[in-house]
This record gives C-alpha cells, structure tokens and sequence, in this order.
C-alpha cells in the first residue's frame, strides 16, 4: 500500500476530571458544538482532508475495487421477487427490478391473485436521496389506507406517510421524527398508531394519530419518562391488543392495550424489574410470553386474557439444559418456537395439548428466522434458512404435518455449494471456555494438503446479539482468491444462551476482547493460518472489538476494519446528552457515578489505550448523520492512531458526508463500499499487485 502524507489534526488539549481522574484528550474539538447539525469549517475541512486521502491511499487498488465490485453486481440479479404473504384479504410482495437499487411493493387480492398492484414506490422515494431506508408498512384493516416512514439522510429520523390506494393521493404527511413501522389500531382503520424521538433521538412516547386531522393535534398514548429506556409499539397476532413495551437492553415492561378502544386501561403484565425482560403476543383468548424472570435462557409461557399478572404465567416450554428461546409466531394450530439447542438453531412446533415437535431441515448448522406469518388460521409457517456456504431459502413448514415445502432458493449466479466447505471449531479460552468459530472455504483440490494461509476473521460480542452464520455472494470475492472466512462467536453475543452475554458485558467486558484474540490464536495452533495472517473486522460495538485486538495484539494482524467504530467508549459513556448513553450504561456501566466503572472502562476503551508501538494497516468508516455512533469518535482514533503509533503503516479514515450508521444504501449503491474493505483485506494478505 502506497506511503502517502495523512491528514494530522491538530492537538487542542482538553481536561476532563471524574472521580479525582484526569485524561488529557487533545482531539475533543473534533466534535461540532451544535451536533447534531455539523457546520464548523475546521471540523468539516478535516474530514473532507481525510476523505480525500482515502481516495489517494485506494487509487493504486482501484482497477481491483472495480473488479470486484463487477464481480460482486454479477452475482446479483437483475430482476428478482419475494414469495407472496398473506395478509387480510389481500397477498403482498416485493419485486427488485431492473437498475433499481430499491424494490416495489405490490399487492393482489386474495381472489384473483394474478391482479398485482403497486402499492409502493421505493426507486422514486429514494430519488435523489442522500441516503434511504424504509423503516416499514403497514395497511389499513379496510385495506385503502397505506402507512409508511422513510429517511433519507441516514439520521434515522423517519418521515413518516398516509397514502389512499385506491386515488393514490397522500393523506398525511410527512409527519417527522418517527420511527420504526407504524400500527394501525381497531377494526376499522381509522387510528394510527407510531413511535416520537425526542430532540434527543431517543424513542419516548406512543402517538395517536386520525388520518386527515392535523399532526400537530396528535396525542401520546404513552410517555417513557426514563431516558434509560426506549417505547416499542406492535399488534398482537390477534390484532385485539396493541403492545407498547418499554425497554432497556436487559429490562423490559408491556402493556397490552385493546385495539378498539385505546381509551381503556391497559394490562401490565410485570412491572420493570432489573435484569427481567419479557416480550408479550396474544391469540385465542389467552396471552403468550416469552420472559426470563424463571430461567436466564427464557421460557414460553400463557396467562389469561384477565390475568396478565406475573403470578398467573404458568410455562409452555422451558429454557435451561442448554436450551435458549429466541423467538416465538403463535398460530391457531400451533405455536412456532426458534431455540437454540448449544448454540446451534432450530425450529420447534408446540401443539395445543403440550406436545413439543421438532422440525428436521436439511442442514444442521444454519441461520433460520421467521417471515411474514400475519395470519393466525394459516397452515403453516414461513421461515428463511442459511448458512455460511447456503444460500438464503423460504420455506413453508406445515403446522400440523411438520412437511417442508420450499418456495424459494436466492439464485445467486456463478456459486456452486460444492465448492466450499464449513466447520464449526470450539477453541479454547483463556479461562478454559470454549469459544465457537464458525468457517468457511474454498474446497482445496484434489489430494492437496491445505496449508495455514489468509483468513479474515469477524467479531462483534455486544448487546446479547448473536453473530449468526449467513450467507454473502459479496464474500465469494475473498473465498475465491484464498481467504477464508471465520465468525468468533464470543462472549457478549448470546450464540451459547444468556450467560454467555453476561459474562460479556459490564465488568465481564474484557472477555470479549480475550476470546477474539484466542479464537484466533486457536486457528493459528489448528494450522488454519499464521501470525501476521489474520485480517480482521467488526462495526459499531465490533469496532470496540477490533480497537482493543489491534492495541492488545497488532503482531496478529495483516490489517484491521473497523466499520463506524464504538471506540471513544469512556468519553461516551460520560456524556449523558447523548442519545443511546443512559440507555447504555447496563451494558458497559456508568462511569459518571461510578468509580469502579470509570477504572474498568477506561482499561480497554481503545481511545485512551492506543500505544506508541507497531500498528497493522487500517481502515477505519464513519458517517456523518450515524445518531449510533458519531462521527467525531473513528474521527478522534484515527487521529491518535498517528500520532502515537511508531510505524510508518497506512491507517485510513473514510465518512460519508451523507449517510448514517448504515453506510449507503441500495443493493448497487453499497457494493463500492465493500469493493474498497476487500481490496484493503487483499492488499493486507498481499495478494494484489499495488
């Protein structure tokens, strides 16, 4: 990778003194007082300075980056569509169509089903956009009302919309600062239901909207005083109740509200309590929950419709012995269950007299999830299913039979399963755990002996967010020229059950980072790949993951990605004007009240910890509108890194100037993006000519 003079910014010390601690922090200006508007020019020329360097330090790779992005565009097709859904008297479905980036959104009626119509437009909603995401929809009961929120800018402040189907005109709207998909409250479609961010961004509050009426004459149905909690809004599978949680990311508290009259008191099902989180449907004249109060990893519980109180739940199917629960769809003739069984997922069938079904696929180790199930007298459930060497299917498991019918398989052009191999390792940790990594590569030829060579691997471990192993065509592009590709399934995710994101978080934290870097030891010692081999990446709290690896053990890494980065952790986490810092003070700890908190965090968080010693190669992304992550925080690191690092490697910053937490979006839009990771990834392993 060429040597280029970076951009350095320059050093305004400031002093910030908590618990009768110092740290001098020289970059905090990069930080626009009037975030979140950025207007400072110094601030602005800056990043402007380091994403023109980026270009610079990639113009050597560039006829690999366009390479790889034809090869990535090739394996997507041009013209695709989701399985119909049910929902009402209508079947839905999605098309992606020639040159869009976005999809379509069609409808037919249930009786005649080759009638389709558009119903929604993403290609020209997303027109001249900076960035564009539709958060959800959601259609009327009488099926003429059409509901949904878009953002175009990545702040993930959604725009939200009324539209009538049948004249096409718009209704309402925009309605600002929503987000997530709207309800629609009662039989006869005349409520709407959504989520408010406050100046804050924080989610605090249900509104009731009237379509028609004016916005401004919205009432909140709930209010969240506590900024440590966020609102949630859904509709029973029953469509009876409207279910407003709220919820932290350990503790939760429901509230089920009738649907057809939202004026009546609602049911609480149990009161917030530390460390108890719950989540609640309703179908058939009783309630089903999905709680831990009785068991870490979750049971399947009932309760009466007049009897919501704790006390009442009695169990369905317990967790324990291995068993995680993870989700739940509830259907007339059976209850669908997602467990994972030691870390590995399955789907299970609870009938209504108790009896429990399991259901065989194919494939052991994969990724299944639920679809669009909206209907409670259908005859089966939709589910999806990958793996890291599988790509994505939908398939209808028959509720009563347990038979599989599969609707769909994700062409993607150019693949041949056979070609690849996965295994799923334990490796030892270093305090004796075992620690899943999941891998995939290319099928060695015939008789050849595979020897340790490149391997990227990936990590995130935060949130109790369990790294699945799904499928990417993007990734054939390092499968294809020899990288293997490896997820480190450590502590802070929930892949083995919830203690395993308890001893993950808080001041269990530096586990995480201990199981990283074993898990790659562990591939070293089983002659997978060598020191000096590994490139590694993560993004949000991942890129936590990936600033601790690189200052704890750079000698392990070819070179490091870190997407939007949680790397300012300490400074962060005191700073409570900041949307998601009381809401994150469970899972890292408060270090604004809290000494022992303040000493912990500031151990690993990788702003304060970057050493004057050999750093690998990296690239670091941002982006300027990500209410997630700021800006300022990879913007700070990146600058410390140069400093205090005592090699000459390239460490490259790129912000998006217009988008958010999510990068860019469009399925065509995106590939340059991860074009440029893997060019960076190739040159690290050395197997591109610069």
């Amino acid at each position: 990778m060429r040597e280029l003079p970076a951009p350095r910014a320059p050093r305004r010390p400031v002093e910030r003194c908590h618990h009768g601690l110092c740290e001098i922090d020289d970059y905090a200006w990069l930080r626009d007082p009037g975030y979140p508007k950025v207007t400072d020019p110094a601030i602005l020329a800056h990043l402007e300075a380091e994403n023109a360097w980026f270009a610079a330090a990639m113009a050597p790779m560039r006829a690999t980056i366009r390479s790889l992005e034809a090869e990535m565009r090739s394996r997507i097709l041009d013209e695709d569509e989701g399985v119909p859904w049910r929902e009402g008297d209508w079947l839905y479905r999605w098309r992606f169509e020639k040159g869009c980036e976005h999809r379509r959104w069609y409808r037919a009626p249930v009786s005649a089903p080759q009638e389709w119509r558009l119903i929604l437009d993403e290609p020209t909603l997303a027109a001249d956009a900076k960035a564009f995401r539709l958060a959800g929809w959601a259609v009327s009961p009488c099926g003429r009302l059409l509901a949904f929120a878009t953002d175009r800018d990545g702040s993930e402040r959604f725009m939200l919309e009324v539209r009538d189907l049948e004249t096409g005109e718009t209704v309402d709207g925009p309605i600002p600062d929503t987000i997530g998909t709207p309800v629609w409250a009662g039989a006869n479609g005349r409520t709407l239901l959504y989520r408010r961010l406050n100046a804050e961004w924080r989610p605090d509050r249900v509104m009731v909207h009237r379509p028609g009426a004016d916005p401004a004459d919205d009432e909140p149905l709930h209010v969240e005083d506590d900024p440590g909690y966020f609102v949630h809004l859904a509709l029973s599978q029953s469509r009876r109740f409207v279910l407003v949680s709220s919820a932290s990311h350990d503790t939760s508290e429901v509230r089920a509200y009738p649907s057809d009259d939202l004026a009546l008191p609602p049911r609480l099902f149990a009161p917030r309590r530390e460390g108890h989180e719950y989540e609640v449907d309703h179908l058939g004249g009783r309630f089903l929950l999905r709680s831990n109060a009785r068991h870490p990893d979750f049971d399947l519980l009932e309760t009466g419709e007049d009897t919501p109180e704790e006390r009442h739940w009695r169990p369905l199917l317990t967790g324990g012995d291995g068993r995680y629960v993870i989700g739940f769809v509830p259907f007339e003739r059976a209850i669908a269950v997602l467990v994972r069984d030691a870390g590995v997922e399955r789907l299970l069938l609870c009938d209504p007299d108790g009896g429990i079904r399991p259901v065989e696929l194919e494939e052991e180790i994969g990724h299944i999830s639920f679809g669009p199930n909206r209907e409670a007298d259908q005859d089966h459930v939709r589910i999806a299913f990958e793996s890291l060497a599988t790509p994505p299917s939908v398939i209808d498991v028959d509720l009563a039979a347990g038979g599989r019918q599969l609707r769909k398989v994700q062409h993607v052009p150019g693949f041949r399963a056979e070609e690849y191999e996965t295994e799923r390792l334990m490796i030892r940790g270093h305090d004796g755990i075992r620690i899943p990594v999941s891998l995939v590569r290319r099928r060695t030829g015939g008789g050849q002996e595979r020897r340790p060579g490149p391997l990227h691997l990936y990590g995130y471990g935060a949130y109790g967010m369990g790294m699945t192993p799904t499928f990417s065509a993007n990734r054939m592009s390092l499968l294809d020229r020899g990288v293997a590709f490896a997820i480190a399934h450590v502590r802070g995710g929930d892949e083995m059950g919830r203690e395993w994101y308890e001893e993950g978080r808080r001041f269990l934290r530096r586990n995480t980072f201990h199981d990283f870097i074993h898990a790659a030891l562990g591939l070293i010692e089983r002659g997978e790949t060598r020191a000096g081999a590994i490139s590694i990446s993560g993004g949000s709290a991942g890129g936590t993951l990936m600033g601790v690896a690189a200052n704890w053990r750079p000698d392990l890494w070819a070179g490091v990605v870190a997407h939007v980065p949680f790397v300012d952790v300490l400074n962060t986490m005191l700073d409570e004007s900041l949307p998601l810092t009381p809401i994150e003070w469970p899972e890292w700890g408060d270090p604004l009240r809290s000494k022992d908190a303040y000493r912990y965090i500031r151990s690993y968080s990788p702003y304060e910890n970057v050493m004057a010693q050999d750093y690998p190669p990296m690239m670091v992304t941002a982006g300027l509108n990500d209410p997630r992550v700021t800006y300022w925080e990879p913007a700070k690191w990146v600058a410390r890194l140069r400093e205090r690092r005592s090699d000459p490697g390239p460490v490259i910053l790129k912000t998006e100037m217009g988008a958010g937490h999510a990068g860019r979006s469009g399925r065509y839009a995106h590939l340059e993006e991860v074009a440029e990771e893997y060019a960076f990834i190739l040159a690290c392993h050395g197997l591109i000519d610069l």
